[in-house]
């Protein structure tokens, strides 16, 4: 499968006017604080583009705040990459760790880590600049979304330390693959990224709960597909083609048809429910400045789609092929060059 496969999107996202200033700001603040720790792990981040990512799922971001989200990008992709399957024993820190990341938005912004490695260091920073001016709603919903997050991504490095990643039937892996993509957290911040807030009547509508859990599928699913060929590489099962094949048995190609197929249906029923946003506020009774949040809440969900999609085309993090000390890594089942977990 791959990496170049598209999809018929009726909204593009804009790309933030601060990407190259930023990006170089935010190079040299991952290498300041140890997120890449060898010239070979920094060459392989560097390919990944993430500032991109950042800069195309919150394109109104201001300067400074651009830094911030790609700042959080690079520690959430890293410390997703941190288990190596030849070393079973290491889920029991990445728990640890992932723990320290969760309570981080349950203390006062600046308070130092308990758990000390750069991931920690690196979110506490983070975290004090991407809650700033939030209300305690919102940071409560968004400390919610990273804690599911997190406390999946620790259920997906458990199943793989006991060799179990590839036995997820396919509806069980779809809500599973709901959480571990971590979009409701990352829809929350582009509020932060604009100074909004989507209404609370809002967030807890049966529409807009929906509406955010299509998204997530989404794009966890073209994840799956632009991924496919790294993940098949280091023997990760936690993939949709995998799981589709290992079901249903026929060829890859199948597998990825089927895949296909899922994912545009998840994304044309989003869009079926985005066209009744309208009618809710209607219902809620919702006034000109609420509508307007609501406006920009719903442009966060497009921006994510299209933005991560348009970054996934061509970042050197799914390459289907690869040469060089990535390559021997992801063969060997690690997905990051450095260990990014010890002090």
């Amino acid at each position: 499968m791959p990496q170049d496969v598209t999809f018929d999107l009726p909204f593009e996202a804009p790309v933030s006017q601060h990407l190259a200033h930023a990006r170089e700001r935010h190079l040299r603040w991952v290498w300041e604080m140890g997120l890449v720790r060898s010239q070979a792990g920094f060459e392989e981040y560097q390919s990944w583009d993430l500032p991109q990512a950042a800069a195309r799922t919150y394109p109104y971001a201001s300067a400074e705040d651009m830094v911030v989200l790609m700042n959080w990008f690079s520690l959430a992709f890293l410390f997703d990459d941190q288990f190596d399957s030849g070393s079973p024993d290491r889920a029991d820190r990445i728990a640890e760790v992932a723990r320290e990341l969760i309570a981080t938005p349950l203390r006062p912004a600046g308070t130092a880590p308990r758990v000390v490695c750069p991931i920690t260091v690196a979110w506490a920073e983070v975290w004090a600049h991407l809650s700033d001016g939030m209300s305690l709603t919102w940071k409560t919903r968004f400390a919610a979304s990273w804690g599911r997050f997190l406390v999946a991504h620790t259920e997906e490095v458990d199943l793989a330390a006991e060799g179990r990643a590839g036995t997820l039937g396919i509806e069980e892996y779809a809500d599973f693959r709901r959480r571990t993509v971590g979009i409701h957290h990352s829809i929350d911040a582009g509020e932060r990224s604009r100074g909004f807030e989507v209404p609370a009547q809002v967030q807890a509508h049966d529409l807009m709960v929906r509406m955010r859990d299509l998204a997530a599928d989404t794009i966890g699913f073209m994840n799956d597909i632009h991924s496919f060929e790294r993940e098949k590489r280091r023997g990760d099962g936690h993939n949709l083609i995998a799981v589709l094949h290992r079901e249903r048995g026929g060829t890859w190609e199948q597998a990825a048809d089927e895949a296909y197929r899922m994912t545009t249906e998840c994304l044309e029923e989003y869009l079926e429910l985005e066209a009744r946003v309208p009618v809710m506020c209607q219902e809620l009774g919702l006034g000109a400045e609420q509508r307007d949040q609501v406006r920009m809440g719903v442009e966060a969900i497009q921006h994510w789609i299209s933005g991560n999609y348009e970054w996934a085309l061509t970042s050197g993090r799914y390459a289907a092929a690869k040469e060089g000390p990535a390559a021997t890594a992801e063969l060997a089942g690690r997905g990051s060059l450095d260990d990014l977990l010890a002090v």
